[in-house]
């Protein structure tokens, strides 16, 4: 008998801990979007048969494109882009099982952060949106940062 509500109890805290991850998870992507997160997804491992892909929300801040996971209770950010190193690359339409994985008309775009190779799969407007925040850098950034490093820029 004792052993039956042992099972009883752990069945019903095994439910309220999935339902409790799954509030957080809900409650963190709305606090995310309202704060005017993008939906994106990205991968780091560039492998032929479309794996890695993690779906998450961006956003912008500052100089950084910050990355969170859809699906995880973890507050944290998950991936951080820098404005001034970050490279567009060539774009491609998802291939193999990638339109299973990715949202709906997503457009996959190839970049280099820092010299390292990943794909992003975003929205065409949300491209739109990444390629006015990159060339929003204003153009004296450049010419500051030579001179503060001792170099003239005439």
């Amino acid at each position: 008998m004792d052993i039956v509500i042992l099972g009883e109890a752990l069945g019903i805290a095994a439910v309220l801990v999935v339902v409790l991850a799954i509030v957080v998870i809900a409650v963190r992507r709305s606090a995310l979007t309202r704060s005017g997160a993008i939906d994106v997804c990205w991968r780091r491992e560039l492998t032929p048969d479309g794996r890695g892909w993690i779906l998450g929300q961006g956003r912008f801040r500052d100089n950084e494109f910050l990355m969170y996971r859809s699906f995880s209770p973890w507050p944290g950010v998950a991936g951080r882009l820098q404005r001034e190193s970050l490279k567009l690359g060539d774009r491609r339409p998802p291939v193999g099982t990638e339109p299973d994985l990715l949202p709906v008309d997503s457009v996959i775009m190839r970049c280099t952060d820092g010299g390292e190779q990943m794909e992003l799969a975003l929205s065409e407007e949300a491209l739109t949106g990444l390629r006015s925040w990159l060339e929003s850098l204003p153009p004296a950034t450049r010419s500051v940062r030579l001179f503060h490093r001792g170099v003239r820029k005439n």
